[in-house]
């Protein structure tokens, strides 16, 4: 578990300093590839792609969402992969949170085309989330060939 844990820590910190990074030194855009992607910075009140709840709902459901995947994490990440895996969701979720302490807003940054804008939580998340399919579907097992 000690990948688990580790790739928790490290998606984490980097969800910590890229926001802070983000809300002290982007003021306006930076163009990467022209008007298609770039760094504005942006916030958020809700939760993915922007769907708001009432506060107490909301809270509640991030939270038992980062419970759930943690005791799921505990549960069945056997392999190296899975361990990653989930412990850059989990590094994330916790980012994101942390991220909303005092203002009650996630700081979004990353700007591709016409994509809502997120962060390197939201990255991670996505990403673990890849990975967790990719190690899933490549443990399929095929029908023998009669």
């Amino acid at each position: 578990m000690r990948s688990l844990w580790l790739s928790a820590t490290v998606s984490f910190l980097g969800s910590i300093v890229a926001s802070t990074l983000a809300r002290r030194f982007l003021e306006d855009r930076i163009a990467i590839l022209g008007e298609w992607v770039g760094l504005t910075l942006s916030f958020n009140e809700g939760i993915a792609f922007g769907i708001t709840l009432p506060g107490a709902l909301e809270s509640a459901l991030i939270l038992c969402a980062l419970v759930l995947v943690t005791i799921l994490a505990l549960r069945s990440a056997h392999t190296r992969l899975s361990q990653v895996a989930y412990g850059i969701i989990i590094g994330g979720a916790l980012g994101n949170i942390v991220d909303r302490f005092g203002d009650g807003l996630v700081t979004d940054y990353f700007q591709v085309g016409t994509f809502p804008v997120f962060n390197v939580p939201d990255s991670a998340i996505t990403i673990g989330v890849a990975l967790l399919l990719l190690e899933g579907l490549s443990s399929w097992k095929k029908p023998p060939r009669s």
